[in-house]
């Protein structure tokens, strides 16, 4: 099994002077975009800025920690975006009701690891489709936000400490920065030290080798399904708390977003293949998209639409890479 999970990667990856040429190739277009934009205002390399777009980036990243596991596994997650919705909601609906804010804090982390239950329930028991069982969630968890506030933005009656974890600065640092680097620190960890991140290559690469090799694939899917909806929990409640409200219609698209930052990089579509630190770059880079076009005045749906064209440029590039390297060992 272990020369297995080992060979995965090298079969489609290249290299130069040992870095990952796709690692390159996103750290490239990253430093690109951020000249672009400070060539049109120099104020978009400012210290406050760079804070700025981690810090709005923060959410993407840490979601994305969890779903590119879930994704180099070869599954989905469409239900993250509501997921941000309904925990953020459940914070605020808690704290509104007398809750103290770290027991809502918790409560609300809860309710998006209840969502990756049902989503590791119905695609692994149920052995559902990733995408359509996750794009059920996806509406069911938006609706129970709306049916939560009955479509309002809960505002009123909401603590004084309820937007410490969004606001507050330790230091020069904004929380969300300081919680963002370690979340990256302990995937980074399950990533390349511990049994989940080897058993979610396998799993990805071929999930029947992987269960003849022991591996229970079942188990390992159900608990990245439920990491996902916990990261996703924990991306509302601080995004509420960074909002100051409990709004309903927070994170529609963000599941998106999530999904594009691990396309950038370089995790497979088909499974078996990723990297935290490719989609890490891939995060920054939508945020400094967004940030930039905020800059220069473009109006909101322009926005989306070029984000979608990131997108598809981003499979093609990724096709691309892998085709040409698979190419080049053929020949070697």
């Amino acid at each position: 099994m272990s020369s297995t999970v080992k060979n995965q990667n090298p079969s489609v990856r290249g290299s130069f002077a040992g870095i990952d040429l796709q690692k390159l190739v996103i750290l490239g277009i990253l430093i690109v975009v951020a000249l672009v934009f400070f060539s049109f205002n120099n104020r978009f390399l400012s210290q406050a800025n760079i804070l700025f777009i981690l810090r709005q980036s923060s959410f993407v990243i840490m979601t994305g920690c969890a779903v590119t596991l879930l994704m180099i596994s070869g599954n989905l997650d469409l239900s993250v975006g509501s997921t941000v919705a309904l925990s953020g909601v459940v914070y605020a609906y808690l704290s509104q009701s007398g809750v103290s804010t770290g027991s809502s804090f918790i409560l609300a982390i809860g309710a998006g690891v209840l969502v990756g239950a049902v989503n590791a329930f119905t695609v692994v028991k149920l052995k559902i489709t990733p995408f359509i069982a996750t794009l059920g969630t996806m509406y069911i968890g938006r609706g129970l936000a709306y049916l939560i506030t009955e479509g309002l933005v809960i505002r009123d009656g909401l603590p004084d400490n309820f937007t410490f974890a969004g606001r507050e600065y330790l230091g020069s640092f904004p929380i969300p920065i300081i919680v963002l680097i370690i979340v990256i620190a302990v995937f980074l960890l399950l990533e390349k030290k511990s049994v989940l991140g080897k058993y979610s290559i396998a799993i990805g690469g071929n999930s029947t080798a992987a269960t003849l090799s022991g591996i229970n694939s079942e188990s390992i899917v159900m608990v990245l399904y439920m990491i996902a909806g916990a990261m996703a929990g924990l991306s509302g409640v601080m995004m509420a708390s960074r909002l100051g409200v409990g709004d309903p219609n927070v994170g529609i698209g963000f599941e998106f977003d999530v999904i594009i930052a691990i396309i950038l990089g370089g995790t497979s579509l088909a499974g078996g293949e990723g990297s935290i630190l490719g989609m890490i770059i891939g995060g920054l880079i939508i945020g400094s998209l967004g940030n930039g076009l905020k800059f220069l005045n473009v109006f909101t749906f322009f926005q989306a639409v070029i984000k979608g064209i990131v997108l598809v440029l981003a499979v093609v590039l990724d096709q691309k890479l892998k085709s040409g390297i698979r190419r080049r060992k053929l020949k070697g």
